[in-house]
């Protein structure tokens, strides 16, 4: 399909993620909450109005539509980076002092 405009482009691009969330059952509410973005962004591109990127990526993602992001990636960026870790996964935490040591100015003196 050839676009005439860059808004033709972006209504073409917001219909066919209305329609995959449509096909996923899920409101434009809760796709906002899974994406981490606005209800207001959500609404946006699905319309065809202007939103970040970082938006689009959130709502994609949440969507199944990596793919589409992917075809327009470079090679290094692959699928990995968008998937989301894991909320019951313990956080790796610096350590604080060891036992016996004080630590100045990054060393541990005895």
């Amino acid at each position: 399909m050839v676009f005439s405009s860059r808004e033709e482009m972006l209504a073409a691009l917001g219909t066919s993620l209305h329609d995959s969330r449509l096909a996923m059952n899920i409101s434009q509410q809760t796709a906002a909450d899974r994406s981490g973005i606005s209800l207001k962004a959500v609404r946006n591109i699905e319309s065809g109005a202007n939103a970040s990127t970082y938006s689009l990526l959130s709502l994609c993602r949440t969507l199944g539509k990596t793919d589409w992001i992917l075809s327009l990636a470079p090679p290094e960026i692959n699928a990995a980076m968008f998937e989301r870790p894991d909320p019951l996964q313990k956080r790796l935490r610096a350590s604080g002092k060891r036992k016996g040591a004080s630590v100045r100015h990054g060393r541990a003196d005895s």
